[in-house]
């Protein structure tokens, strides 16, 4: 039940973080994505009453227990290291873009 919820919400948005209200680095890539203007569904884990539950189902679909745990497009992109990472690289803009998360013309903001 919880691997279809999560993948019905991952499907439904271009941009979903699995979260948790307390975790820093969770906080970080939210923070990130408003300063980008991205569209984005956030999913607070610790405020889900099967939270537990959706995040096992994420762990068993992505291979990835921490959080954050961050699509876009559907796409499994992974935690906080990743999506900074892609940022500085200049690789998160474009899939943003791909996504129809931030318009094309958007300016790239750096952290």
């Amino acid at each position: 039940m919880a691997l279809s919820k999560v993948k019905q919400i991952v499907s439904s948005h271009p941009v979903v973080v699995f979260s948790k209200t307390f975790c820093g680095y969770c906080n970080r890539v939210k923070q990130l994505l408003d300063q980008l203007g991205a569209t984005h569904t956030v999913v607070e884990l610790d405020e889900e009453t099967d939270g537990t539950e959706m995040q096992s189902a994420l762990a068993v679909w992505t291979g990835q227990r921490t959080v954050p745990n961050v699509f876009i497009a559907g796409k499994h992109i992974g935690g906080c290291d990743t999506v900074t990472g892609k940022h500085e690289m200049g690789e998160l803009v474009p899939l943003l873009n791909e996504a129809g998360a931030i318009p094309k013309n958007s300016a790239q903001l750096q952290i």
